[in-house]
């Protein structure tokens, strides 16, 4: 709990009770009437003069933060990465000073010695503060969806199908429409024990299921298992799509799982407003609670901007979200008609770049590699985007002012798509562009090095990580493996690193994401390579990880100017958090809680 204690400054003098000396002489009743009333307005008038310079108008929040137990403030400023302060000032919604309490009071007083008190409000002995977090790679909507109907707890076929029935039975509305559509998040086919893709059969073989149009969305977002009654709405299907496959079985025939591009195919309910207000809801309140005061949303699609630039204009987004605005490549080009939003909604909502997908995924099976993959030897994976096609569409996008962040998983595409940025990158200053590599999950070395060499941000999922080590050296073979998650490679090429989840693909808690970054390890401490880490060598240091939660995604989002880090001048985004996940061990940082959440300089989550 955050402690309050009011700071007076010296009591001013006594009010000096006015002389009469050249009142006229007269009646001595006249005389003292006069006296008590010129007495009265001097009062009156000193007591109104002495109040309206020393009280801030009531429009003026001014407080600190401090600590009594030292410098546990962490500011993650460039210029000292490491700084810690005792105390941060806010006044309305910036960041005016950190330092000492004394140092902080002295040039509170001085730089207006009217002033009489400055709020103090104590965080515990064990509380650090931290900058707000960000996530660089989020679902934001799709996480509202996904809290529906979860699926990534069933650990086989029939648990999920189980999850589906039960779903189903519970929702009365559901039950008694039998044309209502199931939509579900999460399904892995990964951590079943056969490892084997999912089946409309499945679905239907259920007399509860059977007959209702069913959606699930897979855990990481590029596969979808239907229901045959989705198959028979959604079809005709062709034999062969770019980027995507239509998932048959040996005769030939749909098994109702479509990955990646192919997933378009598939007729889904177009959700409403109120369905996706009812969403976003969902995704902020946790949101705040976990101490994100950031979102990176990795694909606006139309619907999604909509709705964002709906409540930035009215004053409703109560988090800050960065977007990526969809490339559909079947549509028009529209990087020279459409103008990106820069600081809507008093600097809530900004959506200034584009997302592109290069490949598919690792857990699927569509990520584009060089080489075969390890378990699967009569397939490399696909790209989802023609490579001619990103030739033309990445340095177009980029000379028409916007960000390019693409998604690339797979080493081959990978390397196509720094081949497109280092061409559109010739004799431009690429701090002005940003572009993105979100994911960069498998990179030979070379490429990482052009990574650092041409300042492409690598926007990378720790969780990804601890998530996919038990199934990858199956997929990649012992070499390959070695190139995917080299989060410590790439930073030491000189890559600028901006973490994230992936959510809802994975935890949102940005602590996971830190967790699994600096030791990556399971929650329980577990690898295949064993209680040091998965490849301990590729784990980043603490600083580095918070620096990769904060203002490496503030530059990533083109926001270190006001974001970021705790310094005079930016904005007064903060979040305590009940214990020192910079000096703690490691088993304790997921038992971390956050006290309080500050955007703009309000209170967000949490009490004071």
């Amino acid at each position: 709990m955050l402690r309050r204690r009011n700071i007076a400054d010296s009591k001013p003098p006594p009010d000096r009770t006015p002389t009469n000396s050249d009142a006229t002489q007269s009646s001595p009743v006249a005389s003292v009437a006069l006296k008590s009333v010129l007495i009265f307005l001097s009062l009156a008038i000193s007591a109104f003069l002495w109040f309206y310079t020393r009280v801030p108008p009531a429009s003026v929040n001014r407080y600190a933060i401090c600590s009594r137990s030292g410098e546990r403030v962490y500011t993650v400023d460039d210029d000292h990465p490491m700084a810690t302060v005792q105390c941060l000032v806010i006044q309305d919604e910036f960041i005016v000073d950190t330092g000492s309490l004394d140092d902080v009071s002295a040039r509170w007083h001085a730089a207006d010695p009217s002033r009489l008190t400055i709020r103090i409000q104590y965080i515990n002995d064990d509380s650090i503060v931290v900058p707000g977090l960000s996530d660089s790679h989020a679902h934001i909507l799709e996480y509202g969806a996904n809290q529906q109907l979860p699926l990534e707890g069933a650990k086989s076929i029939n648990e999920t199908v189980a999850l589906v029935r039960d779903y189903i039975m519970e929702h009365l509305d559901v039950y008694h429409n039998t044309s209502k559509f199931v939509e579900g998040w999460g399904w892995d086919h990964t951590s079943w024990p056969t490892q084997e893709w999912p089946t409309a059969d499945a679905l239907d073989e259920d007399p509860v299921i059977r007959g209702r149009p069913v959606v699930l969305q897979s855990k990481d977002g590029h596969a979808l298992w239907v229901s045959k009654m989705v198959l028979q709405r959604s079809g005709p299907f062709p034999r062969d799509v770019e980027g995507g496959i239509v998932v048959r079985d040996e005769l030939g025939n749909l098994t109702g799982v479509f990955l990646d591009n192919a997933q378009q195919l598939v007729e889904k309910p177009i959700p409403t407003e109120d369905d996706l207000r009812r969403r976003f809801a969902i995704t902020a309140k946790d949101a705040l609670s976990l101490g994100l005061t950031s979102i990176h949303d990795a694909g606006f699609r139309p619907e999604s901007l909509k709705l964002f630039e709906s409540l930035a204009a009215e004053g409703l987004l109560p988090i800050r979200i960065y977007g990526m605005r969809y490339f559909d490549k079947a549509g028009p080009y529209w990087g020279n008609i459409s103008k990106p939003i820069i600081n809507a909604g008093n600097g809530r909502l900004n959506a200034r770049s584009v997302k592109i997908f290069a490949d598919g995924a690792l857990r699927s099976g569509g990520a584009a590699l060089y080489e075969p993959y390890h378990d699967n030897p009569g397939t490399k994976g696909f790209m989802r985007l023609d490579e001619q096609v990103m030739g033309e569409v990445v340095p177009r996008f980029l000379k028409d002012g916007w960000q390019v962040n693409v998604h690339a998983i797979g080493d081959y595409a990978n390397s196509v798509v720094l081949d497109s940025f280092e061409v559109a990158l010739r004799d431009v200053n690429v701090t002005a562009l940003r572009p993105r590599l979100e994911h960069a999950q498998i990179l030979k070395e070379e490429d990482m090095i052009r990574v650092g060499r041409l300042g492409v941000i690598a926007s990378v999922q720790p969780t990804h990580a601890i998530s996919d080590m038990w199934y990858a050296e199956d997929r990649l073979g012992p070499e390959r493996v070695k190139g995917l998650y080299a989060f410590r490679s790439l930073l030491d090429h000189g890559a600028r690193l901006a973490l994230g989840s992936d959510f809802p693909v994975e935890d949102m808690n940005p602590l996971s994401g830190f967790y699994a970054a600096i030791t990556r390890l399971s929650p329980e401490g577990a690898s295949p390579k064993g209680p040091s880490g998965w490849f301990p060598e590729q784990c980043l240091s603490r600083i580095q990880a918070l620096r990769g939660m904060t203002i490496n995604p503030a530059y990533a989002s083109f926001a270190e100017d006001t974001l970021g880090s705790i310094s005079p001048g930016k904005r007064a985004d903060f979040v305590v958090l009940s214990q020192n996940i910079m000096t703690v061990s490691a088993d304790r940082i997921l038992k971390t809680r956050v006290q309080a959440t500050f955007i703009d300089g309000e209170l967000v989550y949490g009490s004071l």
